[in-house]
């Protein structure tokens, strides 16, 4: 199971559509398929944003306590199940660090994550053609970099081993890529207002 990397047509994403869905409706036998099917992904997730709590087991169950509340907001035309979970898995771990008030900078270096337990308040197709250019233009092994890191929830050790480089290298290349990211977003955002105003 893969963050980001299934497609509609993967048997794996229709089945995980199904149970939330039900799940939205109430049904908790869905859930706890749907919570048997996930829940290693949500804690490698979880355990990448936040690899020294001692308290992942309580920030899991927040998280899946979000998914079950908020299970009949998830639209499969805008986001895999997996992706949609796992954003809410993150978004969880992040604030817990922040309330704990543990340093997060590397953190913040990152673009915000949209909360989707609203998808209203997220226009992902504007998203996606502003991200999309700016993803392409990053060099193969920077493109391969941020989706171990941040889809795959690789830890920064783990990447380390990977690509044959310290621990500290492999931050400071995450640091620089997302600065890079976030530039040619920022850039890619104000060509699409200046076109819409136009």
């Amino acid at each position: 199971m893969s963050c980001g990397r299934t497609t509609p047509r993967d048997p794996m994403v229709d089945r995980l559509s199904d149970l939330l869905s039900r799940s939205g409706r109430g049904d908790q036998q869905a859930f706890a398929q749907l919570h048997a099917a996930t829940q290693h992904k949500l804690r490698k997730t979880a355990a990448a944003v936040s690899p020294f709590t001692t308290e992942l087991d309580d920030l899991v169950q927040d998280a899946y306590l979000k998914i079950w509340r908020h299970a009949s907001g998830f639209d499969p035309r805008r986001a895999s199940p997996i992706t949609w979970m796992c954003a809410i898995m993150r978004n969880t771990a992040i604030d817990a660090l922040r309330a704990s008030k543990m340093r997060t900078e590397e953190l913040d270096e990152a673009m915000p994550a949209a909360d989707t337990a609203d998808p209203d308040d997220f226009d992902y197709e504007l998203a996606q053609s502003i991200a999309a250019p700016a993803i392409r233009k990053l060099a193969d092994d920077r493109r391969q970099l941020l989706s171990l890191a941040y889809l795959e929830g690789e830890s920064r050790v783990l990447l380390a081993q990977r690509f044959g480089v310290p621990v500290s290298t492999i931050k400071t290349w995450l640091r620089r890529t997302l600065q890079a990211l976030r530039h040619d977003c920022r850039a890619g955002e104000m060509s699409v207002h200046v076109v819409q105003a136009g």
